[in-house]
Protein backbone atom coordinates (compact mmCIF):
# COMPACT_ATOMS: atom_id res chain seq x y z
CA UNK A 1 0.00 0.00 0.00
CA UNK A 2 1.06 3.62 -0.41
CA UNK A 3 -0.56 5.15 2.68
CA UNK A 4 -2.59 3.61 5.47
CA UNK A 5 -2.94 2.51 9.07
CA UNK A 6 -1.57 -0.66 10.61
CA UNK A 7 -2.67 -2.30 13.83
CA UNK A 8 -3.92 -5.60 15.16
CA UNK A 9 -7.63 -4.68 15.33
CA UNK A 10 -8.96 -1.73 13.31
CA UNK A 11 -12.72 -2.18 13.28
CA UNK A 12 -13.16 0.93 15.44
CA UNK A 13 -10.99 3.22 13.33
CA UNK A 14 -12.16 6.41 11.57
CA UNK A 15 -8.73 7.05 10.05
CA UNK A 16 -9.54 6.06 6.46
CA UNK A 17 -12.56 8.39 6.41
CA UNK A 18 -10.46 11.28 7.70
CA UNK A 19 -7.64 10.86 5.19
CA UNK A 20 -10.08 10.30 2.34
CA UNK A 21 -11.76 13.61 3.18
CA UNK A 22 -8.43 15.27 2.45
CA UNK A 23 -8.51 13.88 -1.07
CA UNK A 24 -4.72 13.82 -1.32
CA UNK A 25 -4.02 10.08 -1.61
CA UNK A 26 -5.70 6.67 -1.20
CA UNK A 27 -5.58 5.38 2.36
CA UNK A 28 -6.25 1.88 3.61
CA UNK A 29 -6.56 -0.01 6.86
CA UNK A 30 -4.29 -3.03 7.23
CA UNK A 31 -4.85 -5.39 10.14
CA UNK A 32 -1.59 -7.19 10.86
CA UNK A 33 -1.40 -10.19 13.21
CA UNK A 34 1.52 -9.98 15.64
CA UNK A 35 3.45 -12.69 13.86
CA UNK A 36 3.37 -10.80 10.56
CA UNK A 37 4.66 -7.39 11.64
CA UNK A 38 8.30 -8.30 10.95
CA UNK A 39 7.62 -9.25 7.32
CA UNK A 40 5.58 -6.09 6.74
CA UNK A 41 8.14 -3.70 8.21
CA UNK A 42 11.09 -5.47 6.63
CA UNK A 43 9.53 -5.25 3.16
CA UNK A 44 9.12 -1.45 3.55
CA UNK A 45 6.50 -1.56 0.82
CA UNK A 46 4.73 1.68 1.67
CA UNK A 47 5.19 5.45 1.32
CA UNK A 48 3.77 6.36 4.70
CA UNK A 49 1.83 4.65 7.48
CA UNK A 50 0.15 5.43 10.75
CA UNK A 51 0.63 2.93 13.55
CA UNK A 52 -1.80 2.05 16.33
CA UNK A 53 -2.22 -0.51 19.14
CA UNK A 54 -0.22 -2.63 19.79
CA UNK A 55 2.67 -1.67 17.49
CA UNK A 56 3.66 1.88 18.48
CA UNK A 57 6.82 0.64 20.17
CA UNK A 58 7.27 -2.57 18.18
CA UNK A 59 8.00 -0.67 14.94
CA UNK A 60 10.89 1.35 16.41
CA UNK A 61 13.64 -1.27 15.82
CA UNK A 62 12.83 -1.19 12.08
CA UNK A 63 13.35 2.56 11.75
CA UNK A 64 16.43 4.38 10.48
CA UNK A 65 15.61 7.59 12.34
CA UNK A 66 13.33 9.09 14.96
CA UNK A 67 12.12 12.61 15.60
CA UNK A 68 13.17 14.11 18.92
CA UNK A 69 9.55 13.93 20.07
CA UNK A 70 9.16 10.25 19.20
CA UNK A 71 12.44 9.47 20.95
CA UNK A 72 11.34 11.36 24.04
CA UNK A 73 7.95 9.65 24.39
CA UNK A 74 9.24 6.26 23.25
CA UNK A 75 6.42 5.62 20.81
CA UNK A 76 5.82 6.07 17.08
CA UNK A 77 2.49 6.48 15.32
CA UNK A 78 3.71 7.83 11.95
CA UNK A 79 6.36 6.29 9.68
CA UNK A 80 7.53 7.89 6.42
CA UNK A 81 9.51 6.01 3.79
CA UNK A 82 12.13 8.32 2.29
CA UNK A 83 13.93 6.50 -0.53
CA UNK A 84 13.90 3.23 1.36
CA UNK A 85 14.81 4.67 4.75
CA UNK A 86 12.15 4.76 7.45
CA UNK A 87 11.67 7.72 9.75
CA UNK A 88 9.36 7.65 12.75
CA UNK A 89 7.47 10.48 14.40
CA UNK A 90 4.68 10.90 16.95
CA UNK A 91 1.76 13.09 15.89
CA UNK A 92 -0.45 11.83 18.74
CA UNK A 93 1.27 14.25 21.10
CA UNK A 94 0.73 17.08 18.65
CA UNK A 95 -2.95 16.15 18.36
CA UNK A 96 -3.39 16.00 22.14
CA UNK A 97 -1.79 19.40 22.62
CA UNK A 98 -4.03 20.78 19.87
CA UNK A 99 -7.10 19.41 21.67
CA UNK A 100 -6.08 20.90 25.02
CA UNK A 101 -5.46 24.27 23.40
CA UNK A 102 -8.87 24.03 21.72
CA UNK A 103 -10.36 23.61 25.19
CA UNK A 104 -8.50 26.83 26.02
CA UNK A 105 -6.30 24.87 28.33
CA UNK A 106 -2.60 25.01 29.16
CA UNK A 107 -1.23 22.10 31.13
CA UNK A 108 1.35 24.37 32.73
CA UNK A 109 -1.49 26.06 34.64
CA UNK A 110 -2.78 22.82 36.14
CA UNK A 111 -1.64 20.92 39.20
CA UNK A 112 -0.58 17.54 37.82
CA UNK A 113 2.23 16.19 39.97
CA UNK A 114 0.93 15.05 43.35
CA UNK A 115 1.93 11.63 44.54
CA UNK A 116 -1.62 10.37 45.19
CA UNK A 117 -3.06 12.39 42.25
CA UNK A 118 -6.11 13.41 44.28
CA UNK A 119 -5.26 17.10 43.81
CA UNK A 120 -4.97 16.79 40.02
CA UNK A 121 -6.85 19.47 38.10
CA UNK A 122 -6.66 17.97 34.61
CA UNK A 123 -7.16 14.30 33.75
CA UNK A 124 -6.21 12.63 30.45
CA UNK A 125 -7.23 9.05 29.68
CA UNK A 126 -5.01 7.38 27.08
CA UNK A 127 -6.08 3.81 27.89
CA UNK A 128 -8.64 1.85 25.81
CA UNK A 129 -10.94 1.49 28.85
CA UNK A 130 -14.41 2.55 27.73
CA UNK A 131 -13.83 1.95 24.02
CA UNK A 132 -16.25 -0.11 21.95
CA UNK A 133 -16.89 -3.00 22.06
CA UNK A 134 -16.40 -2.71 25.84
CA UNK A 135 -18.10 0.64 26.32
CA UNK A 136 -19.76 1.57 29.58
CA UNK A 137 -16.71 1.29 31.84
CA UNK A 138 -14.50 4.06 33.18
CA UNK A 139 -10.80 3.92 34.09
CA UNK A 140 -11.25 6.08 37.21
CA UNK A 141 -13.77 7.25 39.78
CA UNK A 142 -13.97 11.03 39.39
CA UNK A 143 -15.13 11.47 42.97
CA UNK A 144 -11.46 10.93 43.89
CA UNK A 145 -10.52 14.17 42.12
CA UNK A 146 -12.42 17.04 43.78
CA UNK A 147 -10.27 19.74 42.12
CA UNK A 148 -10.73 18.61 38.53
CA UNK A 149 -11.18 21.44 36.01
CA UNK A 150 -10.86 19.49 32.78
CA UNK A 151 -11.04 15.94 31.36
CA UNK A 152 -9.80 14.58 28.04
CA UNK A 153 -10.52 11.04 26.88
CA UNK A 154 -8.43 10.01 23.87
CA UNK A 155 -11.19 7.54 22.92
CA UNK A 156 -13.45 8.67 20.08
CA UNK A 157 -15.60 5.57 19.63
CA UNK A 158 -18.02 5.98 21.35
CA UNK A 159 -18.19 9.75 21.10
CA UNK A 160 -19.09 9.97 24.79
CA UNK A 161 -17.48 7.43 27.09
CA UNK A 162 -18.64 6.78 30.63
CA UNK A 163 -15.72 8.93 31.80
CA UNK A 164 -16.91 11.91 29.74
CA UNK A 165 -20.53 11.44 30.80
CA UNK A 166 -19.46 11.37 34.46
CA UNK A 167 -17.37 14.51 34.01
CA UNK A 168 -20.13 16.45 32.27
CA UNK A 169 -22.67 15.43 34.90
CA UNK A 170 -20.31 17.03 37.43
CA UNK A 171 -20.07 20.20 35.36
CA UNK A 172 -16.44 19.56 34.39
CA UNK A 173 -15.41 20.56 30.83
CA UNK A 174 -14.68 17.34 28.97
CA UNK A 175 -13.77 16.38 25.40
CA UNK A 176 -13.39 13.12 23.50
CA UNK A 177 -10.47 12.18 21.27
CA UNK A 178 -12.07 12.95 17.90
CA UNK A 179 -10.39 16.34 17.54
CA UNK A 180 -7.09 14.78 18.59
CA UNK A 181 -7.56 12.05 15.97
CA UNK A 182 -8.29 14.51 13.18
CA UNK A 183 -5.50 16.89 14.20
CA UNK A 184 -2.88 14.13 14.36
CA UNK A 185 -4.06 12.83 10.99
CA UNK A 186 -3.55 16.27 9.47
CA UNK A 187 -0.04 16.40 10.92
CA UNK A 188 0.64 12.91 9.55
CA UNK A 189 -0.58 14.02 6.14
CA UNK A 190 1.87 16.92 6.22
CA UNK A 191 4.68 14.46 6.99
CA UNK A 192 3.52 12.12 4.21
CA UNK A 193 3.31 14.80 1.53
CA UNK A 194 5.54 17.63 2.69
CA UNK A 195 2.61 20.01 2.12
CA UNK A 196 1.15 22.25 4.87
CA UNK A 197 -2.56 21.85 5.63
CA UNK A 198 -4.76 24.84 6.41
CA UNK A 199 -6.11 24.67 10.02
CA UNK A 200 -9.57 25.36 8.55
CA UNK A 201 -9.41 21.91 6.95
CA UNK A 202 -9.05 20.34 10.40
CA UNK A 203 -12.13 22.24 11.58
CA UNK A 204 -14.14 21.18 8.53
CA UNK A 205 -13.25 17.49 8.70
CA UNK A 206 -13.86 17.34 12.45
CA UNK A 207 -17.31 18.92 12.08
CA UNK A 208 -18.26 16.64 9.19
CA UNK A 209 -17.12 13.50 10.98
CA UNK A 210 -18.83 14.45 14.23
CA UNK A 211 -22.15 14.96 12.45
CA UNK A 212 -21.80 11.78 10.39
CA UNK A 213 -20.99 9.61 13.42
CA UNK A 214 -23.55 11.06 15.84
CA UNK A 215 -26.90 9.29 16.11
CA UNK A 216 -30.09 11.33 16.07
CA UNK A 217 -32.13 9.83 18.92
CA UNK A 218 -35.83 10.69 19.09
CA UNK A 219 -37.49 10.49 22.51
CA UNK A 220 -41.01 11.33 23.58
CA UNK A 221 -44.46 10.06 24.45
CA UNK A 222 -46.17 7.21 22.58
CA UNK A 223 -47.90 8.80 19.61
CA UNK A 224 -45.59 11.83 19.47
CA UNK A 225 -44.45 10.93 15.95
CA UNK A 226 -41.03 9.44 16.60
CA UNK A 227 -41.24 6.75 13.92
CA UNK A 228 -42.81 9.00 11.28
CA UNK A 229 -40.34 11.83 11.86
CA UNK A 230 -37.49 9.36 12.15
CA UNK A 231 -38.30 7.98 8.72
CA UNK A 232 -38.40 11.47 7.20
CA UNK A 233 -35.05 12.38 8.76
CA UNK A 234 -33.45 9.10 7.73
CA UNK A 235 -34.59 9.58 4.14
CA UNK A 236 -33.31 13.17 4.06
CA UNK A 237 -29.89 12.26 5.48
CA UNK A 238 -29.48 8.90 3.77
CA UNK A 239 -29.30 7.14 7.12
CA UNK A 240 -30.76 3.94 8.51
CA UNK A 241 -33.76 4.25 10.83
CA UNK A 242 -33.85 1.97 13.85
CA UNK A 243 -37.18 1.75 15.67
CA UNK A 244 -36.38 0.14 19.02
CA UNK A 245 -39.95 -1.10 19.54
CA UNK A 246 -39.80 -2.93 16.21
CA UNK A 247 -36.42 -4.40 17.17
CA UNK A 248 -37.92 -5.64 20.43
CA UNK A 249 -40.81 -7.33 18.60
CA UNK A 250 -38.40 -9.02 16.18
CA UNK A 251 -36.16 -10.32 18.96
CA UNK A 252 -39.07 -11.56 21.07
CA UNK A 253 -40.94 -13.01 18.12
CA UNK A 254 -44.08 -11.58 19.69
CA UNK A 255 -46.00 -8.29 19.75
CA UNK A 256 -45.47 -5.90 22.65
CA UNK A 257 -48.91 -6.66 24.10
CA UNK A 258 -47.95 -10.33 24.36
CA UNK A 259 -44.58 -9.53 25.97
CA UNK A 260 -46.43 -7.53 28.63
CA UNK A 261 -49.04 -10.27 29.07
CA UNK A 262 -46.51 -13.07 29.56
CA UNK A 263 -43.60 -11.37 31.29
CA UNK A 264 -44.95 -8.06 32.53
CA UNK A 265 -43.37 -4.65 32.10
CA UNK A 266 -40.07 -5.77 33.64
CA UNK A 267 -39.50 -8.35 30.91
CA UNK A 268 -40.25 -5.74 28.28
CA UNK A 269 -37.92 -3.16 29.85
CA UNK A 270 -35.09 -5.68 30.16
CA UNK A 271 -35.34 -6.55 26.47
CA UNK A 272 -35.65 -2.86 25.59
CA UNK A 273 -32.40 -2.13 27.47
CA UNK A 274 -30.54 -4.86 25.57
CA UNK A 275 -31.80 -3.51 22.25
CA UNK A 276 -30.84 0.07 23.13
CA UNK A 277 -27.37 -1.01 24.24
CA UNK A 278 -26.79 -2.89 20.99
CA UNK A 279 -28.10 -0.29 18.54
CA UNK A 280 -26.26 2.54 20.32
CA UNK A 281 -22.91 0.97 19.47
CA UNK A 282 -23.33 2.02 15.84
CA UNK A 283 -23.02 5.66 14.80
CA UNK A 284 -24.74 7.60 12.05
CA UNK A 285 -28.24 6.25 12.69
CA UNK A 286 -31.64 7.77 13.33
CA UNK A 287 -33.07 5.98 16.38
CA UNK A 288 -36.76 6.17 17.32
CA UNK A 289 -37.13 5.00 20.91
CA UNK A 290 -40.10 3.71 22.85
CA UNK A 291 -41.87 6.10 25.18
CA UNK A 292 -40.36 4.54 28.31
CA UNK A 293 -36.78 4.28 27.09
CA UNK A 294 -35.80 7.21 29.31
CA UNK A 295 -36.90 5.44 32.50
CA UNK A 296 -33.55 3.69 33.00
CA UNK A 297 -30.31 5.61 33.45
CA UNK A 298 -28.37 2.87 31.67
CA UNK A 299 -30.54 3.41 28.59
CA UNK A 300 -29.79 7.13 28.61
CA UNK A 301 -26.05 6.50 28.99
CA UNK A 302 -26.09 4.10 26.04
CA UNK A 303 -28.12 6.46 23.84
CA UNK A 304 -25.86 9.39 24.75
CA UNK A 305 -22.70 7.46 23.98
CA UNK A 306 -23.07 8.20 20.27
CA UNK A 307 -26.24 10.26 20.14
CA UNK A 308 -27.90 13.62 20.49
CA UNK A 309 -31.29 13.24 22.19
CA UNK A 310 -34.19 15.10 20.58
CA UNK A 311 -37.41 15.37 22.60
CA UNK A 312 -40.55 15.54 20.46
CA UNK A 313 -42.88 17.62 22.63
CA UNK A 314 -46.36 16.96 21.29
CA UNK A 315 -49.31 18.58 23.10
CA UNK A 316 -51.20 16.22 25.41
CA UNK A 317 -54.49 16.76 23.58
CA UNK A 318 -52.88 15.54 20.33
CA UNK A 319 -51.68 12.25 21.83
CA UNK A 320 -54.09 9.48 20.88
CA UNK A 321 -54.43 6.02 22.47
CA UNK A 322 -52.54 3.23 20.70
CA UNK A 323 -53.87 -0.30 20.89
CA UNK A 324 -50.44 -1.94 20.65
CA UNK A 325 -49.01 -0.02 23.67
CA UNK A 326 -50.46 -1.43 26.91
CA UNK A 327 -49.45 1.64 28.92
CA UNK A 328 -50.97 4.10 26.46
CA UNK A 329 -54.12 2.42 25.14
CA UNK A 330 -56.52 4.73 26.98
CA UNK A 331 -56.71 8.52 27.19
CA UNK A 332 -56.48 8.56 30.98
CA UNK A 333 -53.41 6.33 30.90
CA UNK A 334 -51.79 8.72 28.43
CA UNK A 335 -52.54 11.68 30.70
CA UNK A 336 -51.00 9.94 33.71
CA UNK A 337 -47.91 8.94 31.73
CA UNK A 338 -47.55 12.45 30.33
CA UNK A 339 -47.56 14.03 33.78
CA UNK A 340 -44.88 11.66 35.02
CA UNK A 341 -42.67 11.50 31.96
CA UNK A 342 -42.66 15.01 30.56
CA UNK A 343 -40.05 16.30 33.07
CA UNK A 344 -37.96 13.18 32.40
CA UNK A 345 -37.95 13.88 28.66
CA UNK A 346 -37.07 17.53 29.25
CA UNK A 347 -34.18 16.63 31.56
CA UNK A 348 -32.83 14.00 29.17
CA UNK A 349 -33.07 16.07 25.98
CA UNK A 350 -30.21 17.85 24.26
CA UNK A 351 -32.79 19.47 21.99
CA UNK A 352 -36.56 19.95 22.42
CA UNK A 353 -38.81 20.30 19.38
CA UNK A 354 -42.44 21.35 19.57
CA UNK A 355 -44.40 18.99 17.31
CA UNK A 356 -46.81 21.19 15.37
CA UNK A 357 -48.07 21.30 11.81
CA UNK A 358 -47.21 18.63 9.27
CA UNK A 359 -44.58 15.94 9.87
CA UNK A 360 -42.57 17.40 6.99
CA UNK A 361 -42.48 20.82 8.66
CA UNK A 362 -41.46 19.32 11.99
CA UNK A 363 -38.74 17.24 10.34
CA UNK A 364 -37.48 20.38 8.60
CA UNK A 365 -37.35 22.18 11.98
CA UNK A 366 -35.34 19.32 13.52
CA UNK A 367 -32.93 19.37 10.60
CA UNK A 368 -32.40 23.13 10.85
CA UNK A 369 -31.77 22.91 14.59
CA UNK A 370 -29.31 20.06 14.15
CA UNK A 371 -27.40 21.94 11.48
Amino acid sequence: MNYGLIGEKLGHSFSREIHEKLGMYPYELREIPKGELDAFMTARNFAGINVTIPYKTDVIPYLDGLSDLAREVGAVNTVVNRDGRLYGDNTDVWGLISLIRRMRGDLSTYNMAYRDCSDAEFLINTTPVGMFPRAGSSPVDLSRFPRLRGVVDAIYNPLQTRLLLDARQRGIPAENGLWMLVAQAMKSAELFTGQPIDPAVTERIHAELLFEKRNIVLIGMPGSGKTTLGRLLADKLGRTLIDTDKEIVERAGAPITEIFATGGETAFRDLESRVIRDVSETGGLVIATGGGAILREDNLAALRSNGILVYLDRPLDDLLPTSDRPLANEKEKIRALYNVRRPLYENAADLTISVQGTPENTARTIWEKLK
